[in-house]
């Protein structure tokens, strides 16, 4: 096995393994985080929300059936930045063979967007490292084999100087920078502020009969309310909820004048708008097989999830109640004020990739809408 290259860890643990995608060259750094998926991993090289983030599988083999451009989950604004949205990749093995049709190759599709990747890493001992210290800044580098000790070392120091995830404001590295109308001419109008949206969650409300006017993430409260919407929903992205003032305003701005709707991001800045804190977490759900309770019904389902951060239970103003309960940890998973007209969910109800248990959550907005 010819091994060319290391996962480096802010605390100087160095994993083996061999570089494949585009050349490291400058250090290919970010929050290494586990994602526990055996499928569907274009959706995650795509989704906006890991922007920032090196993604490592649990599952041991991962590009056997390909990529495909139509499963991209970048939304709109993809076709003028990268599309892939990681900013490395990690996994045990690599499928290296020919794929069905006119499918590409992770190893192509990493190298026509400058993404650095590397296999054959020990990511049993990743997972539990990453598991029980919690989340760790890395990077992944190449080296020729003459001296790995001072390359690891020089990456070491470089991670120092790196920012943490928690207090980073990343929603303007994704997300539409213009207003856009997607299915217009429907009777149901949502105003949809993309902090980075999931191109599914698009397809989810016009699938629903619904016109899609799309925000920059720096839309303001009279611009939404001027587009005379039936509901706003709040998007997805990556970051740091507490940082993003400008946008927890927007929210507040809404607030009993039209129903308001959130998804993860979008569930976090409308709590933060209502008074309640977030914290970080200390690895994060990344994967598509977490249950969660409705604590309004009992019922449980397995969503689909990808976040570092969560609510403080207890920070919940009075008449704001908890929806949803994550299942394994006790975390908030969805919150609701049905006096006021606010309902928002920190798990993924579109998936891609994931269950479609909770796809009836679009329901509910429409509802909400329509009411």
């Amino acid at each position: 096995m010819n091994r060319n290259g290391y996962l480096v860890l802010e605390d100087g643990t160095a994993f083996p393994g061999r570089c494949f995608g585009a050349d490291p060259g400058q250090l290919s750094e970010g929050e290494v985080v586990f994602n526990t998926g055996m499928s569907g991993y274009h959706e995650i090289f795509t989704d906006p929300s890991y922007t920032g983030q090196i993604v490592m599988m649990t599952y041991p083999h991962i590009g056997n059936y390909g990529i495909d451009e139509e499963w991209s989950e970048s939304g709109p604004e993809g076709k003028e930045r990268n599309p892939v949205k990681i900013r490395g990749f990690v996994v045990r093995s690599v499928y290296r063979g020919s794929v069905p049709g006119s499918r590409g190759s992770i190893d192509d599709y990493f190298k026509a967007n400058n993404i650095s990747a590397i296999s054959d890493i020990d990511t049993r001992a990743l997972t539990l490292k990453l598991r029980e210290g919690g989340s760790l800044k890395g990077c992944i580098i190449k080296t020729d084999g003459t001296d790995d000790k001072a390359a690891i070392e020089k990456a070491v120091a470089a991670l120092k100087s790196m920012p943490d995830m928690q207090g980073q404001n990343l929603i303007g590295d994704v997300g539409t920078s213009e207003r856009l109308t997607i299915n217009a001419g429907q009777k149901l109008k949502f105003a949809v502020v993309d902090c980075g949206i999931k191109s599914n969650i698009i397809r989810e409300l016009t699938s629903r009969g619904v016109t899609v006017e799309l925000f920059p993430s720096t839309a303001s409260a009279e611009e939404i309310l001027s587009a005379k919407t039936d509901a706003v929903l709040f998007s997805n992205g990556p970051g740091d909820p507490a940082v993003l003032k400008d946008q927890i305003k927007l929210v507040q701005g809404l607030f009993d004048k039209l129903p308001v709707c959130g998804i993860c991001l979008g569930h976090q800045l409308i709590s933060l708008a209502l008074g309640a804190e977030t914290y970080k977490m200390k690895f994060g759900h990344h994967g598509i097989n977490n249950p969660v309770r409705d604590e309004l019904t009992g019922r449980v389902f397995v969503t689909s999830q990808n976040h570092g951060f969560a609510v403080k239970p207890e920070s919940l103003p009075e008449g704001t109640d908890i929806w949803f309960m994550n299942a394994n940890d006790k975390t908030v998973e969805g919150i609701i004020n049905q006096k006021r007209n606010i309902a928002c969910v920190q798990f993924h109800p579109e998936a891609a990739p994931g269950p479609e248990d909770t796809s009836w959550i679009f329901d509910k907005y429409v509802e909400m809408a329509k009411a």
